[in-house]
């Protein structure tokens, strides 16, 4: 009897040993989960963080819209973590809208005029910014139209009711189409027929649908209409050169990716596609 008792304090004895044992097992192994889904956790959030994606918000002139938006294909394609975002319109407004803060990494303008207070107030580099491409100014009419529009002389014709220009004091196709038109002795004499447009492409809407007889524009929009044929090409000497000026915004979040897209811009492959919609390089 003694000896079945003694046997059965061994036993269980034994048995509270091994169960002992295999708790700690156990527990080690959850432990070593926790740890490893905690590790897991760590990776997947760092994973997140380095596949996020930067946003860059390009202010750039209405006349680039087309070109750009072959650029923005070309880029993204290859910089997978970058998304372009374009803001597109007159050169002035877009000026203003930097001057009072608007939120932009870089500013493609049609004129230095624009450029040139930015820089001025230090709001973006003089380092870096540069001439980037050249255009010209000429004169459009519908494409299925019959008037004869061979020279700015002939917009004083009675059948010419309505010619179209951007805005001077902010768009820079009307400000060259002011000084050629001034030149000419006819920005007066014209004043009743003028429609004014908040951008080059809405001179170009406004000939294309017929609200216009005749439109200002750069010759890259005009090559982009299959509903406006070019009337005359507007003597160069009559305005003042058409430079197409880039610069980073000082206030950019984003430095080096906005220098990354800067230096793209001037790559030979983004002056290809700059060439192949009628821009001029400056050489």
């Amino acid at each position: 009897m003694h000896k079945l008792i003694k046997s059965s304090t061994v036993f269980v004895l034994v048995m509270s040993i091994i169960l002992l044992l295999s708790g700690c097992g156990t527990k080690q192994q959850l432990d070593s989960n926790v740890s490893s889904s905690d590790q897991n956790g760590s990776s997947s959030q760092t994973s997140s963080k380095t596949a996020e994606t930067i946003e860059l918000t390009i202010s750039a002139a209405a006349s680039l819209t087309d070109a750009l938006k072959e650029i923005q294909h070309s880029y993204e394609s290859t910089h997978t973590g970058i998304k372009l975002n374009f803001n597109f319109g007159g050169s002035g407004a877009l000026e203003k809208q930097i001057e009072q803060g608007a939120p932009s990494d870089l500013f493609l303008s049609a004129s230095t005029k624009n450029m040139k207070p930015l820089v001025d107030q230090q709001l973006i580099d003089t380092k870096k910014q540069k001439t980037w491409l050249t255009n010209e100014l000429v004169a459009v009419s519908p494409a299925d139209g019959t008037m004869n529009i061979a020279s700015v002389t002939d917009l004083t014709k009675k059948e010419v009711k309505k010619v179209a220009i951007g805005i001077p004091e902010s768009v820079p196709a009307g400000n060259y189409a002011q000084e050629a038109l001034t030149k000419a002795k006819l920005w007066d004499t014209l004043q009743s027929k003028l429609v004014q447009a908040k951008d080059v492409r809405q001179v170009l809407q406004y000939v294309e649908t017929g609200n216009a007889d005749v439109g200002f524009v750069y010759k890259t929009d005009a090559l982009t209409s299959q509903k406006a044929k070019i009337a005359f090409e507007v003597n160069p000497k009559t305005y003042s050169p058409v430079e197409y000026p880039i610069g980073i915004v000082k206030a950019t979040k984003h430095i080096q990716e906005a220098e990354d897209f800067y230096a793209y811009l001037q790559s030979q492959e983004s002056l290809n596609i700059m060439d192949k919609y009628g821009f001029n390089i400056p050489k």
